[in-house]
């Protein structure tokens, strides 16, 4: 039996790969900008049923140490998704929306900047000090939080976001400080005309602009709202009409009229969209990963702890998403309390019973005969985080990998020999 030690920092391994499978943006990966003011930060009570969600809806924490969020990271999206001050907002509906209803090969990403009674001239870059100066201490620290300048960090999340997935669309709700400005549609127009060239955004992108409660305070910016079209082919709106249950001002929604906002939000985008938001073909043997960590077993939830599934590519190489005949037929549920894995048989390789601990992942490779064998570990978002290449020999192998320094969270396992491959899904837990 063949080892192979990969116990190691973190990208400093042995046999490392040359390049990731999504070294490219995963065009499966859609991601939209939101900005906007109290209602787009969110002021909804956060209940129970919000705070779980699918970790195909992630958020990219536009703030540094945000609820334990690292600037430009990556997180399940859980609210509050905006900053610390806020709550409940359509954009976690949003997400959710789209993660359900969409093919399961989409994630969906959100950047969120948003500032509570803010007006449009806070996305101006640099913010203007004199407008800032004259606001209160705790609008100044969430101005703060975003590198005292708002535009600048979408700008700058919106960058780092392009580089794991493609940007579909801006969804916006903003206007109600500005109720009595006249110019406000000209100047929202011209926010996105910045972004546009700013981000390097395809010049037909979306941007979804939400109306204010029919019945609230600031009820008149709905006429202010609706002359956005006007502005742009690209502006779209999302109506509010029926959404009447709203906070004691009668600004802002309540928890439930977010979620159903929210969906309104994905409902339009949807239809906007159209066949737009199909997934795409990637030309990688891994190319099914997310669709893989995104799937559950009928039988075994796939928090309880890892899961594999295999296929056999054709003689040409082309990847295949489906089981073979054999791998259904010879699966077999193995447990170890979090550490349960599904061990399935692909023609020619297979994985077998993996044992997951809080600092490593030791995988059994078997092979029908000697070949050289590339295994990946690979995050939720469909990243390479590790990877070794080697020449293995007929029969079980076994390789170590350090999960030391791995985040806790759900990571999908790939080996690939050949046109044969198998992927087993786990989960770190600590």
């Amino acid at each position: 039996m063949k080892k192979v030690n990969l116990l190691a920092p973190l990208f400093g391994f042995a046999f490392m790969a040359a390049a990731s499978v999504y070294a490219d943006p995963d065009p499966n990966f859609h991601i939209y900008l939101a900005f906007g003011q109290s209602n787009m930060e969110g002021q909804g009570t956060i209940e129970s049923q919000d705070k779980t969600v699918d970790p195909r809806f992630q958020m990219l924490s536009a703030i540094d140490d945000f609820n334990g969020r690292a600037l430009g990271t990556w997180n399940d999206a859980i609210p509050p998704l905006a900053n610390k001050h806020g709550g409940l907002g359509p954009t976690d509906y949003f997400g959710r929306t789209l993660v359900e209803k969409l093919d399961p090969q989409i994630r969906v990403g959100v950047v969120v900047v948003a500032i509570a009674g803010c007006s449009i001239v806070a996305f101006d870059s640099p913010m203007d000090q004199g407008y800032l100066n004259d606001q209160a201490g705790w609008f100044k620290d969430i101005v703060k939080d975003y590198g005292g300048d708002p535009y600048k960090r979408l700008v700058d999340m919106a960058k780092k976001a392009k580089e794991d997935g493609v940007i579909k669309g801006i969804i916006f709700h903003q206007g109600e400080t500005d109720e009595g400005d006249s110019d406000w549609p000209g100047k929202v127009k011209k926010v996105y005309d910045r972004l546009v060239t700013d981000i390097g955004l395809d010049a037909d992108i979306p941007f979804f602009a939400g109306e204010v409660p029919y019945q609230g305070s600031s009820k008149g910016t709905n006429n202010n709202i609706r002359k956005l079209p006007e502005k742009s082919k690209n502006f779209y709106l999302v109506s509010a009409e029926g959404l009447n249950d709203l906070d004691m001002m009668r600004i802002h929604f309540s928890s439930q009229g977010y979620r159903d906002f929210g969906k309104r939000y994905a409902e339009k985008v949807m239809e906007v969209l159209g066949d737009k938001l199909n997934p795409v073909a990637t030309s990688t043997p891994e190319s099914s990963s997310a669709e893989t960590l995104t799937s559950s077993s009928s039988d075994a939830p796939a928090s309880s702890g890892a899961e594999s599934s295999s296929s056999a590519g054709p003689a040409d190489g082309s990847s295949s998403s489906a089981k073979s005949p054999e791998s259904s037929a010879e699966a077999t549920s193995l447990s170890e309390g979090s550490d349960a894995i599904r061990a399935v048989q692909a023609k020619g390789v297979s994985i077998g019973k993996m044992v997951v601990s809080q600092n490593a992942i030791v995988v059994p490779v078997n092979l029908d005969r000697a070949s050289r064998v590339n295994v990946s570990v690979y995050s939720v978002l469909g990243k390479q985080v590790m990877s070794m290449d080697a020449m293995f020999s007929a029969g079980e192998n076994t390789v170590n990998f350090d999960a030391s320094k791995l985040p806790v969270g759900n990571y999908l396992i790939s080996v690939q020999a050949s046109s044969a491959r198998s992927t087993a899904r786990i989960d770190i837990a600590r």
